[in-house]
């Protein structure tokens, strides 16, 4: 197989993926865009967090809700659990590696807040159990995950799920369904573009 091949069926596959996605469940991401949105305009926060590509992924996500998506508009308040290195090594390192994320909830999060776990599995043990405590805390949950959804679909008040088995096709999606979701977000919150 050529590269010219190889690239065709990874775009084919992505796009099968984002089919997909949508045609099961774009209700659902209208749905959680609005869940964010009631959250935030009641002051609340968002806590985003996940591992490696997701890890990114979440970061990349608060950094377009505290400053901007598509319009000039006021902050929003969102936080990844996973760019302080020295809490997270700190918490791996004296406790458990699987406790990084639900430590940081039980400090940081408030009823009224929000969860916002992003998964390729589902399955991730600290994502279980971040998740778990928000709960325990009164936080809403989310998840944007792949596959089936894991144990974490139980644990969400909304999940989206990319229903696909290739780590790579499940990621670029959910950057994309991210996206959406924040600009939607956006136009809940601020129905006026805001000048800078």
């Amino acid at each position: 197989m050529g590269v010219d091949d190889r690239y065709r069926r990874d775009v084919e596959s992505h796009l099968e993926a984002v089919r997909l996605f949508f045609d099961r469940q774009a209700d659902e991401l209208g749905a959680t865009a609005l869940l964010m949105a009631e959250s935030l305009s009641k002051g609340g926060k968002i806590l985003f967090f996940g591992n490696g590509g997701s890890a990114a992924d979440a970061q990349h996500l608060a950094a377009e809700l505290v400053n901007r998506m598509t319009s000039d508009r006021p902050a929003v308040a969102a936080l990844a659990l996973t760019a302080d290195t020295s809490v997270l090594t700190s918490i791996a390192n004296d406790s458990a590696y699987d406790r990084i994320f639900s430590r940081q909830i039980e400090a940081l999060g408030r009823s009224g807040d929000m969860a916002f776990a992003l998964s390729t599995s589902g399955n991730s043990p600290n994502i279980v159990q971040g998740l778990s405590r928000a709960r325990e805390g009164g936080l809403k949950t989310v998840s944007l995950l792949g596959r089936n959804g894991g144990q974490a679909r139980s644990l969400s008040d909304r999940s989206l799920v990319v229903e696909s088995n290739n780590t790579a096709r499940i990621q670029e999606v959910h950057i994309l369904i991210g996206h959406l979701l924040c600009e939607e977000v956006e136009s809940f919150l601020f129905p006026s573009p805001h000048p800078r």
